[in-house]
């Protein structure tokens, strides 16, 4: 387990709390649970952003299928 120190607006913070209070109730720990479940889903979401990104310039270079490479639209016939 890590430590982490970090400064956010005050505004930030109170809506924060309030929130994790409203979920998880007042408790040891509950705060940390809420950050961690925080950047876990922020992390994920960078992470699929990502993945995202990569599978539509895979998409936009089109499939090499014999001697014509071809692309979503030649396969499916509609553009997007």
């Amino acid at each position: 387990m890590g430590t982490i120190t970090i400064n956010v607006d005050g505004e930030t913070e109170t809506r924060f709390r309030e929130v994790v209070f409203k979920e998880k109730g007042i408790g040891k720990g509950k705060l940390g649970e809420a950050v961690t479940e925080a950047l876990k889903k922020w992390v994920e979401d960078k992470q699929q952003h990502e993945i995202r990104k990569r599978q539509l310039e895979l998409m936009k270079k089109g499939l090499p299928i014999g001697l014509k490479k071809f692309n979503r639209d030649d396969l499916y016939g509609r553009k997007f």
